[in-house]
């Protein structure tokens, strides 16, 4: 895969993990009076790097060979294309006295930190096809 495709795969994913962020964050703050209700957050980037360095390092691994499908087996390289965002539940903190353990504020800041996150992917997701642009003419 060339670097151009790979960069545009990784951005539009980005965009992908962004829009389910802002879907997460928005539900966690209409749901911030409701009684136990646990925020969520979602897990992308540590699987993504994970993925990303097992690619890196692949060359410099080697591989068990395994002779039955009981032995164990070696990781392999990880395809950055299977990695899928996780939603998590925090159930280990309470913030107010009713069991819920959302903050308001602090995901109003998310919100927007959301939102400046996406527009930084958009404009570099249009300087790729620029650049692509530039040098198709």
């Amino acid at each position: 895969m060339n670097s151009f495709t790979r960069s545009v795969d990784m951005l539009h994913r980005a965009m992908d993990v962004s829009t389910l962020r802002y879907q997460v964050t928005a539900n966690n703050l209409a749901n911030s009076e409701v009684p136990n209700f646990k925020r969520t957050s979602v897990n992308f980037e540590s699987e993504l790097k994970r993925a990303i360095e097992s690619e890196e390092n692949s060359g410099r691994t080697m591989n068990l060979a395994t002779s039955d499908e009981r032995h164990f087996t070696s990781e392999g390289p990880i395809d950055y294309r299977t990695v899928e965002p996780r939603r998590v539940v925090d159930y280990t903190t309470t913030a107010k006295a009713n069991g819920n353990n959302v903050d308001p504020e602090q995901e109003a800041m998310e919100v927007l930190k959301i939102q400046l996150n996406y527009q930084l992917l958009t404009q570099m997701q249009s300087f790729q096809f620029s650049q692509m642009k530039t040098v198709l003419k």
